[in-house]
């Protein structure tokens, strides 16, 4: 009932390596999820979910497919971009900014966030979680309008599975899951998520600067730096503020 990736296309692509195993062993859809914004004092935590789409498989040195050499300097460039996808804490803003269109037109990407009362409600782990719930279903829904309208899909597809930065699965969640410590850093899948999420976080944080400018989110995100801390003692919480993290009870 959902997206599909095709065994003969996904063996291209050398650096998706546990991906590529879990296609040996059987699985069709292969989903990465993570997180950011466990840490800040202030603003929602923010979840992705990701998976590669299926015609995304070809690179230059496959010679077997026309296609890639028609174009090899653009090709080039295009493989720079997938090797640049890894953990989103070891990349520059400037260039988790140039990948995020670039996972959206290569992946199939789902979103889901939890506010700062919902964090301060259920704790940070538990929205977190449910965070990474509702990226998963928005994710399922964007392939059930895409791919479940092609004719050429088939007629049975195999089965799913959720790869999650961490050690924790996501609860009330009825697909197989396999929670990854430091996956970020070792699943394409994950990484890209990773930077999706991140992005999203931080332009969100970048329009509540527009209304709390006295803070200066656009420096810190609503980290605990010494910034934010200085300004936090000055001005006290705003209304998007953890009020059950410690330096803001403070």
């Amino acid at each position: 009932m959902f997206s599909w990736v095709g065994k003969r296309r996904y063996n291209v692509f050398m650096n998706f390596n546990l991906e590529k195993k879990l296609i040996r062993q059987g699985y069709w859809i292969i989903i990465g999820v993570d997180e950011a914004g466990r840490g800040p004092l202030a603003g929602p935590v923010v979840a992705s979910a990701t998976t590669v789409r299926n015609d995304k498989f070809l690179i230059s040195n496959d010679k077997s497919n026309p296609k890639s050499q028609k174009n090899p300097k653009n090709q080039n460039s295009n493989d720079k971009m997938w090797n640049l996808i890894r953990d989103s804490k070891k990349l520059s803003e400037k260039q988790r900014e140039s990948l995020f269109d670039f996972i959206h037109k290569n992946f199939y990407v789902g979103v889901g966030r939890c506010d700062h009362k919902t964090i301060d409600r259920i704790n940070i782990l538990q929205a977190s979680l449910l965070a990474m719930r509702k990226a998963v279903v928005n994710l399922l829904k964007n392939l059930k309008r895409s791919d479940l309208s092609r004719p050429q899909r088939p007629k049975e597809v195999g089965p799913l599975i959720i790869l999650i930065d961490g050690n924790k699965k996501i609860p009330k969640l009825n697909y197989e899951q396999r929670a990854i410590v430091g996956g970020d850093r070792k699943v394409k899948s994950i990484a890209a998520a990773s930077i999706i999420a991140k992005v999203t976080r931080d332009r969100l944080m970048q329009k509540w600067h527009k209304k709390y400018p006295q803070y200066e989110f656009t420096k810190h995100k609503g980290y605990g730096t010494k910034l934010h801390l200085e300004k936090l003692q000055k001005f006290g919480p705003s209304s998007i503020h953890r009020l059950s993290f410690r330096p803001v009870k403070r």
